[in-house]
């Protein structure tokens, strides 16, 4: 497989999916190839992502390491899991209140 094809399993509709330690690899490469003077736009096409993926990807990957970086994610998808849960109670807790007051 080439630059820019590697794609974790269950993509959807043509978005590439890469985990933390493919996306900390592509940065490498993309650090390697600025300090040879490469230009951003040149980089991007040679990783195969956007320059908008290669901006995001370094506002919130640069500088991490690979347990770091999957770290975080683990923390992102607990904290949305948490925040699913605040809202079903919240919901639950406002419809007893209602129950209780009679107006249903």
């Amino acid at each position: 497989m080439g630059i820019g094809r590697d794609r974790e399993q269950g993509e959807e509709m043509g978005q590439k999916r890469y985990t933390p330690e493919q996306i900390i690899g592509k940065l490498r490469q993309a650090e390697v190839r600025s300090a040879e003077g490469a230009r951003v736009a040149e980089i991007v096409r040679e990783l195969g992502i956007t320059e908008q993926t290669y901006y995001r990807w370094r506002r919130e990957y640069g500088g991490l390491k690979v347990s770091q970086a999957k770290r975080l994610k683990e923390l992102e998808k607990e904290n949305a899991r948490l925040k699913r849960a605040v809202a079903d109670l919240t919901l639950d807790k406002l419809i007893l209140e209602e129950a209780a007051k009679g107006n249903f």
